[in-house]
């Protein structure tokens, strides 16, 4: 589990390499993240957008920014935790994803939460470092 703490707001991620989705003799790697963003505020938040950073095995990046989460853009009440899982595709059999998620508190602050770096490497391969 890998875990970042901006604001309050705790962000814990659990990368998982799904085999029946992958396709080794074709250089295609897929794994799912289980994302849970904790409210450890006194006020309630919004998700309002993503920027993700996928970075494959031998260094190209793939920049993604969107709207919300899974087609949603949460208000997480304080003390409470919100909750998805994606995937995420790749042409080799390691690599890592970081990001932040662009956050609104109920007084209109706006400020960007950290998503912590997370391997996505095969599960019997040497861990590389990125």
């Amino acid at each position: 589990m890998f875990e970042a703490l901006t604001n309050n707001v705790l962000i814990t991620v659990m990368p998982v390499y799904i085999d029946e989705r992958s396709a080794p003799e074709e250089s295609r790697y897929f794994w799912a993240y289980r994302i849970s963003i904790e409210n450890k505020s006194p006020l309630s938040v919004q998700l309002l957008s993503r920027h993700w950073q996928i970075v494959d095995g031998i260094g190209n990046v793939e920049e993604v920014h969107g709207e919300g989460v899974v087609g949603e853009q949460p208000v997480i009440a304080a003390g409470d935790t919100y909750e998805y899982t994606s995937g995420c595709p790749l042409n080799t059999p390691s690599g890592f994803m970081r990001g932040t998620y662009q956050m609104v508190d109920e007084e209109g602050l706006e400020f960007e939460a950290e998503i912590p770096a997370f391997p996505l490497d095969l599960p019997d391969l040497n861990p590389i470092l990125n």
